[in-house]
């Protein structure tokens, strides 16, 4: 489903440049909550077109290790589901073009309540949101509140899913759609590119959305690859592994990933017209 928002306002700029969205993936607060909106401009200014701002949460069922150790950085380091909006808040004070989706878990969502979860979010200045433990079939109350205030529900679709509940998927989803490239949590690897665009294929058959894809890109060689065959490339656990490797000096992290997003940027746009 299309509606005018920042995600459907800068997928279109992207396609009439022929570009591929970069969609880095961190969590917020990882590894102190002063360290994400730093990180987060630094991105954008290397070439990120998205982000995806993740919420911390005790249980990341669908996440490997190296997330899962990012999530508990930032809850020892007092994050909430409050202090996330804080964040966005403070990024949107520069930034009022970068489109953020959070990403997360129901659980805090569910706490918060729907619908002052939505409308609290909205007023961030977030853009989406993408929850990975709530399937269509059961997010018609979320989605109503979400959609009420402008903001785009995004929905995974995996390896496994069959193509009617591709349909369903996408007929629930705004912004775009994130297509899961690997069996497994994030992190996993052994990418095969010609497998995705089979894939990629049958979702592009039922929707006019952007798709992207994410889990396996670790590097700028994954990323031209994947940038060949999807609208975006969303990259999670490499960019977390860097902030985990620096988590001692937050201060060196916006060069860190700045170079790192530097990179993916362009080993994508050589691959793409």
């Amino acid at each position: 489903m299309l509606h005018a928002s920042r995600i459907t306002d800068r997928f279109a700029a992207l396609k009439a440049q022929q570009r591929t969205a970069l969609i880095p993936f961190v969590t917020a607060g990882d590894p102190t909550p002063d360290a994400t909106v730093p990180v987060m401009h630094a991105m954008v200014e290397a070439g990120a077109d998205l982000i995806e701002l993740g919420v911390p949460f005790s249980d990341p069922m669908a996440d490997g290790p190296v997330i899962q150790r990012a999530s508990e950085r930032a809850l020892a380091a007092g994050m909430s589901f409050g202090k996330v909006l804080d964040v966005v808040r403070e990024f949107r004070s520069r930034d009022g073009e970068t489109p953020v989706v959070l990403m997360g878990y129901l659980n805090p969502l569910e706490a918060a309540g729907y619908a002052r979860a939505a409308e609290r979010a909205a007023a961030a200045g977030v853009d989406g949101f993408l929850t990975v433990d709530l399937p269509p079939e059961e997010g018609e109350g979320f989605v109503r509140e979400v959609r009420a205030r402008g903001l785009d529900p995004v929905f995974l679709v995996a390896p496994t899913t069959s193509d009617e509940r591709i349909e369903r998927i996408c007929g629930e989803a705004s912004g775009f759609v994130y297509y899961v490239s690997l069996k497994g949590v994030t992190g996993a690897a052994n990418l095969d590119t010609g497998e995705v665009a089979e894939r990629m294929a049958r979702i592009r058959r039922v929707t006019d959305l952007p798709v992207g894809v994410g889990f396996g890109i670790h590097d700028g060689a994954s990323a031209a690859r994947v940038a060949r065959i999807g609208d975006a490339v969303v990259v999670g656990s490499a960019v977390v592994a860097r902030v985990e490797a620096n988590a001692e000096s937050p201060d060196a992290l916006p060069g860190v990933l700045a170079a790192f997003i530097g990179e993916l940027r362009a080993a994508m746009d050589a691959e793409t017209p």
